[in-house]
C-alpha cells in the first residue's frame, strides 16, 4: 500500500509498505480522507518525531475486524483518534485525558496519510467512531481538529456574551469563530494579515477582523470593545509575540488560551503583579478527548461546522507534498485534505 512519509521538512515521499496486518482485538480500516495539520508542518516540532508517516485527521471505511471486535463491522464508516486515553487511571478519571500514558503512547499503524491503516484495541474502544448518515469523509476527517476546538471552549469557561478574540485564521481560527458565535459570544473579533483569511472569519461570523501588520491591533481591539478588551483570547500561533499581543488584549478576570504549543526552548517573560491583580488566567489547551470528538462530530452532524466550507484544497496522495507546502505557506487556503478513491 502507499504511505506518504515525511523525513524533514519539505521532504515527503510516496513509498510502498505491507498493509499492516490485525490482531484479534484490532480492525483495519481503508482511509478516504485524511487532513494536514498545521502542526504537520512546524519544523521544530518535525524534528522531533521525522521520519513518520504524516497525518492524524482521518475517516474511513472499515475492511477487516478481529474476532475479538464486535463495537465495528467491515463496511461501517468511521472516524478514527490517533490517540485514545486507558479511561481507568486517575487522569482519565478526572477527565485529564491527554495526561493519560496510555493516550500519549497510543497511535494509529502506521499514520494518517495511508491506503490503510490499523487501529488497535485501545483506539476502537475509546475513540473511534461511526459517522451518521449524511456525515461525509471529510467531514468525518475534520472531528479532530474541530474536538480540539470544542475542549478549548471548555477549558475557556465561555459564556454567552462573551468579547472573543481570535489570533491567527488559518482552518483552526475559523473553527474557533464558528464555534464562538454557536456558544453565544455577543463580539468576536478575528486577527491575521492575509487579506482571505480575514474576509473568511467574517464569513465564518466574525463581527471585526483586524490586520496586525497594518494596524494597532490592542487599539482596535479596545474600539470594537469600548475599552474593554476581550473576556476570550484564543492564541493560534505557537510563537512568543502571539501570545504577548494576546496578553495585551485580554481584559481584567479575561483568560488567555494557549492553543498551539511553542518550541520547548522558548521562554515567556510576564508580569505577576499583572496577572495576579487583573486576575489574568493564562489557560493551555493540548488536543482534545473522546468527550470533545463525541461532541465535535455532533455538532458536525448538526451542520454547525461543515468541511465544506472549510476545506479549500483537495490531493490525491501522490501530491501530499503540494498540500503539505500549501499548509505551511498559510496563504489563500485553509484546510488541505488528502482524498482517496
Amino acid at each position: 500500500m502507499k504511505v506518504a512519509k515525511l523525513y524533514d521538512f519539505g521532504d515527503i515521499r510516496i513509498e510502498e509498505i505491507p498493509t499492516p496486518e490485525i490482531g484479534d482485538d484490532e480492525m483495519l480500516v481503508k482511509v478516504k480522507a485524511c487532513g494536514i495539520c498545521s502542526s504537520d508542518t512546524m519544523k521544530w516540532y518535525i524534528k522531533k518525531k521525522a521520519p513518520l508517516v504524516i497525518g492524524h485527521e482521518l475517516a474511513g471505511v472499515v475492511v477487516e475486524v478481529g474476532s475479538k471486535v464486535n463495537k465495528f463491522k467491515q463496511g461501517d464508516r468511521v472516524f478514527v483518534h490517533h490517540h485514545a486515553p486507558c479511561m481507568e487511571c486517575r487522569y482519565c478519571k478526572r477527565g485529564n485525558y491527554v495526561m493519560c500514558d496510555v493516550w500519549r503512547k497510543s497511535k494509529i499503524i502506521p499514520g494518517g496519510i495511508a491506503e490503510y491503516v490499523k487501529v488497535p484495541n485501545v483506539n476502537l474502544r475509546n475513540d473511534t467512531l461511526k459517522l451518521p448518515d449524511g456525515v461525509s469523509f471529510e467531514d468525518g476527517a475534520i472531528v479532530e481538529p474541530v474536538a480540539c476546538s470544542v475542549k478549548a471552549f471548555k477549558r475557556a469557561g465561555i459564556r454567552e456574551g462573551d468579547y472573543i478574540v481570535v489570533l491567527g485564521l488559518g482552518f483552526m481560527g475559523q473553527v474557533n469563530v464558528k464555534l464562538a458565535k454557536f456558544y453565544g459570544a455577543e463580539i468576536i473579533i478575528g486577527v491575521d494579515k492575509v487579506k482571505y483569511r480575514l474576509e473568511k472569519a467574517i464569513e465564518n461570523g466574525a463581527d471585526y477582523v483586524i490586520d496586525f501588520s497594518s494596524e494597532n491591533v490592542k487599539d482596535r481591539v479596545l474600539e470594537f470593545t469600548n475599552g474593554y478588551g476581550a473576556d476570550i483570547v484564543i492564541v493560534g500561533p505557537g510563537t512568543i509575540e502571539a501570545i504577548k499581543m494576546g496578553l495585551e488584549l485580554v481584559a481584567k478576570g479575561g483568560k488567555l488560551i494557549l492553543f498551539t504549543p511553542t518550541p520547548d526552548d522558548a521562554k515567556l517573560e510576564i508580569k505577576p503583579y499583572e496577572i495576579y491583580f487583573n486576575e489574568i488566567s493564562i489557560i493551555p489547551s493540548y488536543s482534545a478527548g473522546p468527550d470533545d470528538t463525541a461532541e465535535a462530530l455532533n455538532l458536525i452532524s448538526k451542520g454547525i461546522v461543515k468541511a465544506e466550507n472549510l476545506v479549500t484544497h483537495r490531493f490525491k496522495i501522490e501530491n501530499t507534498l503540494d498540500a503539505f507546502m500549501l499548509t505551511a505557506n498559510a496563504g489563500e487556503s485553509l484546510k488541505c485534505m488528502i482524498v482517496f478513491d
